[in-house]
């Protein structure tokens, strides 16, 4: 068995919300675990523009698979994979991805079903957990549905739907259910009572507090793309500053001193 699957797994208890901030290569990940971060997820986002890639399933596989592998390389804590659709619409494809992570490292993967259908999702995650057994490892799935993200349902009937894919996907074994965008008190515990999967929502504008989605018995908070998204606005400016001046302005002053950075990276002598 993955040791960091079982670790990971943990975290899911709900002794604790679980706080996942959203990272975007080594240097993020391992700045977020040296600040307390219990384990790291990535954001496709952030990982694919970073690599020069739109987000939105227009990454290479190997790409996104080297990304992970490099991350967890750096990490001792659980880290847990956005792979966006799995890069494939073939279950096997999927898998056979999703077993390169496991041979990395990596603890858990986010799949989304998107706009795709909830049984090609579902096919997905089967294929997934039969050839991690085959391999006699796990990896914790954490299954995204976008039914509140794209709007996939009317509003009124969108808890309904989150449920119905909710109880295919836990079926197929996944291990907890992602709804991005929900920010309701009513819907959240609806989701909460009905999924009978652990419920992980994403910092929203207007999603309730942290303490108030634990007491609600959500046991994982995402942090999504909002870090990335908020330093590339920070690198801008600054670029900006630099090439209109030749100074990159008083955001230098915030800088993290250098020290403290190559601090991050450097291992202490045997």
């Amino acid at each position: 068995m993955n040791p960091s699957f079982t670790a990971f797994e943990k975290l899911h208890d709900g002794s604790k919300l679980l706080h996942l901030p959203n990272a975007w290569d080594a240097g993020s990940a391992r700045l977020f675990e040296s600040l307390g971060a219990p384990a790291i997820a990535t954001t496709s986002a952030g990982v694919a523009w970073a690599a020069g890639y739109a987000d939105g399933d227009n990454m290479p596989a190997d790409v996104a698979l080297g990304v992970a592998a490099n991350i967890a390389r750096v990490l001792t804590v659980p880290l847990t994979v956005d792979l966006e659709n799995g890069y494939s619409e073939d279950p096997e494809v999927v898998a056979r991805h999703a077993l390169r992570l496991i041979e990395a490292g990596v603890a858990g993967i986010n799949l989304e079903d998107g706009n795709g259908t909830p049984q090609a999702l579902a096919a997905k995650i089967a294929a997934i957990k039969k050839l991690a057994s085959q391999s006699g490892q796990d990896i914790f799935i954490n299954t995204r549905t976008d039914v509140y993200l794209r709007g996939l349902a009317p509003e009124g009937e969108r808890v309904a739907e989150v449920l119905k894919r909710a109880a295919i996907y836990k079926a197929a074994g996944a291990n907890s259910l992602f709804v991005p965008g929900i920010c309701k008190v009513d819907d959240i515990k609806a989701v909460v009572a009905g999924a009978g999967l652990p419920v992980n929502v994403m910092d929203w504008p207007g999603v309730p507090s942290a303490d108030e989605l634990h007491k609600l018995g959500v046991r994982r908070l995402s942090a999504g793309s909002g870090i990335p998204q908020a330093l590339w606005a920070v690198a801008a400016e600054m670029a900006k500053g630099f090439l209109a001046t030749g100074s990159a302005g008083p955001l230098i002053d915030k800088a993290m001193p250098y020290g403290d950075l190559q601090a991050l990276f450097v291992k202490p002598a045997k």
